[in-house]
């Protein structure tokens, strides 16, 4: 059994710890709060391994077997750097830190190419599960060097979530490669978690169904493709009683969404890449939209609310949620597909060679957007599909089931006034990765005009021309 150290006991370091302990692995912790650790151990005295209180770093690197394993559970950033520098004096040549924070892969690059220098190991780790996971089995996904991993690989894959007894935890490649992917699984939450704000809104003021109808949607929902923890979650988030009021819970949350930062990372690392990323970027821009709701309130009150009741714009009810799931299915293929090329596009950039197929294992269990859309994509790349999803066999159909509706739904929702822009950007993009011939010609036009950028002619490919307007 393993004997590691764990700094930051918040939330979701006190869970891990423990998840560890139970595991039969001792932990040696430090937080400023010393009455957290004493509840953390006072709550483990039962596990397995030993949960250890030390009062400051040098009783923790005193207290760990060499070579030393510290895990760092604590803010990303500053909060980061500084208990690095801590404990960095303290630490001898083949040492290893483990950052398990939403870092910045290339602030992980950085301290990875920082400590290696001083003879010191570095892994930067995604976890993904919130709290609960931490406690009982989270996703994890790590990125440094071959060596950093194997030290730590027993104790966390006996920590991780399991799929079928399969750990969800796997080494990926070098330097930020681990936080990139942490980066992306949480870009691609965004866009589910604003798929799923979409659908309720055309059930709430297109159908004008109640909480607890919707939330009935969403458990019906858990018997087809769109089976997933955030659908389960979003059932129960709708049919949650509020208990001041006796009132729907999900009518009494304020409307403004919070973001801590992957998001946005992940919308500009894939302009970087020269990657669409149209459903995180439309994910995105609506919780800052959400955010200012004072203006929005203004607004209203001078243009008139947008949304209006849909009437019989999908037929029935019933058709209307038939036609929203399968709508809701067509998105998320779009969003899988957008996510994949993005990583198969930074694993060539960087030279990391990742596995796709083991991203998406590592995605089936523990972590937030775990759906049995991820056992089909692990499939499609282990047995040689390429990294666009939309031209598998089982995603392809998907589109072509399912993308009619995805543009029955979109077209009525916008003529009613309903804020459907990931669903929007879905179709947008599928519409435009089917075009052959797209408008990018007057563009190009366009620029040789003014710029005299050039373009290619379609009669003479590989030959940079201006056009007669330059003549």
């Amino acid at each position: 059994m393993a004997h590691v150290g764990l700094i930051g006991i918040g939330v979701m370091g006190a869970s891990f710890a423990q998840n560890l302990a139970e595991e039969g692995h001792s932990v040696s912790m430090l937080d400023r709060s010393i009455e957290k650790m004493q509840a953390v151990a006072d709550a483990g005295k039962a596990l397995k391994g030993d949960l250890i209180i030390c009062k400051d770093a040098e009783a923790l690197i005193k207290s760990l077997p060499t070579p030393r394993t510290v895990l760092v559970l604590v803010p990303s950033g500053a909060p980061l750097d500084s208990v690095i520098e801590m404990v960095k004096p303290l630490l001898d040549k083949g040492d290893l830190i483990a950052d398990l924070g939403n870092s910045y892969y290339k602030e992980t690059e950085r301290r990875t190419a920082e400590l290696e220098n001083l003879g010191l190991y570095f892994l930067g780790m995604g976890i993904s599960g919130g709290a609960e996971g931490a406690r009982h089995g989270p996703s994890i996904m790590a990125g440094g060097s071959r060596e950093s991993w194997a030290r730590v690989e027993g104790a966390l894959k006996d920590a991780a979530a399991k799929f079928e007894g399969t750990p969800c935890c796997d080494w990926f490649g070098p330097g930020g490669s681990g936080h990139f992917i942490k980066m992306l699984h949480n870009g691609i939450e965004y866009a589910d978690m604003q798929q799923i704000a979409e659908s309720y809104g055309i059930m709430r003021d297109g159908l004008g169904m109640s909480a607890g109808e919707i939330a009935d949607v969403y458990k019906s929902w858990m018997n087809g493709p769109l089976n997933s923890y955030l659908i389960e979650i979003a059932g129960e988030v709708a049919a949650a009683t509020d208990p001041k009021t006796g009132g729907a819970m999900l009518d009494i949350i304020l409307d403004k969404a919070g973001q801590k930062g992957t998001g946005r990372w992940s919308v500009v690392e894939s302009l970087h890449l020269g990657q669409p990323n149209s459903l995180i970027a439309a994910a995105v821009e609506a919780r800052n939209l959400s955010a200012q709701k004072d203006m929005r309130l203004e607004m209203e009150t001078i243009f008139g609310a947008s949304p209006t009741a849909l009437g019989n714009a999908l037929g029935d009810r019933d058709d209307a949620i038939n036609s929203l799931e399968q709508a809701m299915i067509a998105a998320k293929v779009c969003a899988y597909t957008q996510g994949f090329e993005i990583l198969h596009a930074a694993s060539n950039e960087f030279e990391w060679n990742l596995d796709l197929a083991a991203i998406a294992r590592v995605w089936r269990a523990g972590c937030i957007i775990r759906s049995v859309f991820l056992d089909e994509i692990s499939d499609v790349y282990d047995n040689g599909g390429r990294s666009n999803l939309a031209l598998s066999p089982v995603f392809g159909q998907r589109l072509k089931d399912h993308i009619p509706a995805l543009q029955q739904v979109t077209a009525a929702a916008v003529a009613h006034g309903l804020h459907v822009p990931a669903m929007f950007a879905a179709l947008s993009f599928h519409n435009m990765s089917r075009t052959g011939q797209s408008t990018a010609n007057m563009i190009q036009g366009l620029r040789d005009y003014f710029g005299a950028h050039t373009f290619e002619r379609l009669d003479d490919l590989g030959t940079a021309v201006n056009g007669p307007w330059h003549d």
